[in-house]
């Protein structure tokens, strides 16, 4: 019961689990009582006891509902339910008529099918992805006859109270306190955004607890899923799964995901649609019963224009679109785990991005090495690679970019080292003393500025010796401060000769040095992150930077790549601020440095509330909020398994200008999913407008309620080709947002252009043709069946390309021959068996010269309404 007792204690002291200082300083004996706990390991009874009572070593992650539960959400579009349910009237007002409800069956079980094809396989790949590798922990136990050894066992079966062993390369398997510790240097990157290791080391009984300390700047405390870039330690479990500062984070991940512009787009258009069914259908209704005096014919023919009206094909349609899609980027080895993700990535128009990892290499370079007036020599650079080569503990990433100087090897093998004075944080520095041999030996010690200039009695620049006065000190750190706003790390170099002696060597002897230049580091950028900014940029994406890191580093990166750094804000300045004046903030700004992981979410959600389709791209735990709320998350194949499942989609290289492409792509998808919904929209619009007008003066119905049913079977069948249509070039070159409203607008612009010709067709089929009274009703029904049909057909070409179609915008070949081949069937149906059992009869040839002309005369003028459109809205998809 201890050991419960004491990781209640840890949280209660913090909303995210993090262990409190007191517990980090705590004596071992002490500790290891609280847990309940020895340093020569549980025994089997202990370990199985505390796995029964707190779960295995897991952080907790969403897992795919059951493929039941996915085929019933395929269900949930309101089209498919106001099809089902028009089905069931139509079943029980007609009984022995199996015909309508069958129709209505066919294209929601096509609709159905397909989407959930396409999700259940989507959620499956993604499984696969996530699937970690099992890795294990070396961990000290006592075995059946009380002996205690050394072994290797899976993470997940860790527990408190556990003691663990850590080495170079491994990853921390859970919240450990440190018990003893050799030049061990944790990379906290997946959690901080900082590329730099931090040392962490056990408590030596005289450190006072820092009770303001962050919990990750506790240096006895290691974290679960950070790793070991150097040295060795032993240490003991205090919290294991969804108890970590991992797993409390993981807990905020899960739940129901935010509404993306995707998903509030479609349900808008959706809704958009059915208010118009709701409003039109009653009026159909209504006008035909009192006209024909059949109120049971003219609820069925309302029925049938409520069908009509429905775009059932939309979940196919958008289903099949970003399938593709996701098909298409499988391609170029990128994971779409959410196939919205695709149209998001078209419709983004801003991408905030971390730093680390993602614009950088994650990789420090040197990148200059200057005297202490800022003018580039190398005897700073020299100095420092005697430090680097010779000392034994901890080769950082800045001590492997001086080692990368391998011109400098012949002259450092003269010297051999006599000693060394390791790195502490308290002193930040770290000192060697080696000699070539001649009766002399050199200290070079080498570290952060202040802590350098504090132990500095001399500046050397030059052949010149001065004093190392405050006014020198002054001078320095202008010269290091204007490095460090290029985005770089300084460390001072500086060295003392003494006469050769058989001394031990200590931190005493750091003092009376003489400062003799500086070596600056910088984590470059990915050679790819400039070319792929500009590419966004030019599509119309702008691109904000958030990251845990340094504002001076991150300002420089962000400059190397591109960005417009001149506007910058760091976490602590947008930590007070409320959601109106963050928003004001965030609008001007690109840069945010040192932002923690709620608050990159907040600046995402701002942009939200600003009206962007934001996408996020990081690769830490630190990143996952905000890639779980942005409109679109994309992570690498790099990224913490947590960071990997908040995301969209994952790139499988590292090669950012995937992201370009993604967003081609996405806009081909989007333009795609639009013309679906204009041209149903339009056509449906049209159709009613149509049906009211022949409503108001024919005396039998304008198209019995069967031959609506198969006309819009065969519109819709010709609309599954749009998936597989280009888009032109300039639509593709601004991001395409949502607008109910011009979905609306379009419906009143462009649907009564297709009225005007089903009028002429009403007026020469009763004029012309002789087809006026109910005798000759099916050669009028044939006539307008096959017009209908026709002009639907044709209006995808018309509306798919503001530019003229077949002359300056051609279709693909599947749109050209699925879209023929229907007009040809509609053609032909009133000379078929299937014509005369609904109703329908064959037309005279003369009929078809009329149709011909029709057409033509509908194409001319929907161009130049178009043109008019455009004109007007600046817009046309």
């Amino acid at each position: 019961m201890k050991i419960h007792t004491s990781q209640a204690g840890v949280s209660a002291k913090s909303n995210t689990n993090a262990i409190a200082a007191p517990d980090a300083y705590r004596p071992a004996d002490e500790l290891l009582r609280a847990l309940d706990a020895r340093a020569d390991g549980l025994d089997e009874t202990a370990i199985s006891e505390r796995l029964d009572r707190d779960g295995i070593n897991e952080v907790g992650h969403e897992k795919p509902p059951h493929w039941s539960v996915q085929l019933l959400h395929a269900f949930r579009s309101p089209f498919i339910i106001v099809l089902l349910v028009l089905a069931a009237v139509q079943l029980f007002t007609e009984p022995d008529d199996y015909t309508g409800p069958i129709i209505i069956a066919a294209m929601v079980g096509v609709s159905v099918v397909l989407s959930f094809t396409q999700e259940f396989r989507s959620s499956r790949a993604a499984e696969a992805l996530k699937a970690m590798v099992r890795n294990t922990a070396t961990v000290t136990r006592r075995a059946a006859d009380g002996h205690a050894e050394r072994i290797e066992v899976p993470v997940e079966e860790l527990v408190a109270g556990d003691i663990v062993h850590l080495g170079a390369g491994d990853m921390v398997p859970a919240d450990l306190r440190l018990l003893a510790a050799k030049d061990l240097f944790i990379s906290q990157a997946i959690l901080t955004g900082e590329s730099i290791p931090v040392e962490k080391a056990a408590p030596n009984g005289t450190t006072a607890a820092d009770g303001s300390a962050g919990p990750l700047d506790l240096p006895t405390v290691c974290y679960m899923g950070t790793n070991v870039v150097s040295g060795t330690a032993t240490a003991v479990v205090l919290a294991t799964g969804p108890r970590t500062y991992l797993g409390s984070l993981a807990r905020t991940l899960s739940g129901e995901r935010v509404q993306t512009s995707f998903d509030r787009g479609i349900s808008s258009v959706s809704w958009l649609l059915i208010r118009f069914m709701a409003v039109m259908v009653p009026i159909v209704f209504v006008i035909n019963g009192i006209d024909k005096h059949d109120w049971l014919e003219a609820f069925m023919f309302g029925l049938s224009v409520a069908v009509g009206l429905t775009p059932e094909m939309l979940p196919l349609i958008v289903t099949a679109n970003l399938g593709k899609g996701a098909i298409a980027m499988s391609k170029r080895k990128v994971v779409v785990k959410r196939l919205n993700a695709i149209q998001n990535f078209g419709a983004m128009d801003v991408l905030c991005t971390d730093k680390t990892g993602t614009l950088t290499l994650d990789k420090i370079v040197l990148e200059r090495h200057v005297d202490l007036a800022g003018d580039d020599s190398d005897e700073a650079l020299e100095y420092g690679y005697l430090n680097s080569r010779f000392q034994t503990g901890l080769r950082n990433l800045m001590d492997k970019a001086v080692l990368a100087h391998r011109d400098l090897e012949p002259a450092a093998g003269r010297f051999r080292i006599v000693d060394e004075i390791p790195f502490d944080f308290q002193r930040r520095r770290m000192s060697v003393v080696v000699t070539d041999g001649q009766g002399e030996q050199v200290l070079v010690c080498k570290g952060a500025v202040e802590e350098m200039l504090a132990i500095c009695t001399q500046a050397r620049t030059g052949d010149v010796v001065e004093t190392m006065t405050e006014e020198k000190r002054l001078a320095i750190r202008a010269m290091t401060h204007r490095l460090n706003e290029d985005g770089l790390r300084v460390l001072i170099v500086a060295i003392r000769r003494d006469p050769s002696s058989d001394r031990a060597y200590g931190v005493a002897d750091e003092s009376g040095l003489t400062a003799v230049g500086c070596m600056a580091f910088l984590d470059p950028p990915k050679d790819s992150a400039a070319t792929a900014i500009r590419a966004l940029h030019h599509h119309g994406v702008a691109v904000k930077v958030i990251t845990g890191d340094n504002e001076a580093v991150t300002r420089k990166i962000c400059a190397e790549v591109g960005l417009d750094v001149e506007a910058s804000a760091q976490g602590r300045d947008i930590e007070q601020l409320d959601d109106v004046a963050l928003d004001a903030m965030v609008g001007r700004t690109t840069v945010f440095a040192k932002m923690s992981p709620v608050q990159k979410a907040r600046v995402v959600k701002s942009l939200q509330r600003l009206g962007h389709t934001v996408g996020f791209l990081g690769d830490g735990i630190n990143d996952a909020p905000a890639l779980r709320d942005a409109d679109v998350g994309i992570s690498v194949d790099t990224a913490t398994d947590i960071a990997k499942e908040s995301a969209d989609i994952i790139l499988l290289e590292k090669n950012l200008m995937v992201l370009e492409e993604g967003v081609v792509e996405g806009r081909v998808t989007f333009g795609n999913i639009m013309k679906y919904i204009k041209m149903t929209a339009s056509s449906n619009f049209g159709n009613v407008f149509s049906v009211l007008v022949a409503s108001a003066f024919l005396p039998f119905l304008p198209m019995l309620p069967l031959q609506i049913l198969v006309q819009n079977l065969l519109y819709d069948l010709s609309q599954l080709s749009i998936p597989f249509d280009r888009m032109d070039e300039e639509y593709l070159r601004q991001p395409r947002q949502w607008d109910a409203g011009d979905i609306g607008r379009f419906m009143l612009w462009i649907g009564p252009v297709s009225s005007v010709f089903d009028i002429t067709m009403f007026w020469l089929m009763w004029h012309t043709f002789g087809a006026n009274d109910v005798a000759h009703q099916s050669l009028f029904q044939s006539g307008w069946f096959i017009e209908g049909l026709l002009s639907q057909t044709l209006v995808v070409h018309m509306i798919r390309t503001r530019r003229v179609p077949f002359l300056r915008s051609v279709a693909s070949a599947p749109v050209l021959a699925l879209t023929g081949a229907i007009m040809v069937v509609g053609m032909l149906i009133p000379y078929s068996g299937l014509g005369a059992r609904i109703g329908m009869q064959p037309l005279p040839g003369i009929y078809f010269a009329w149709l011909a002309l029709t057409l033509v005369s509908y194409c001319v003028l929907t161009q130049v309404v178009k043109t008019i459109y455009i004109r007007r809205y600046g817009r046309w998809l």
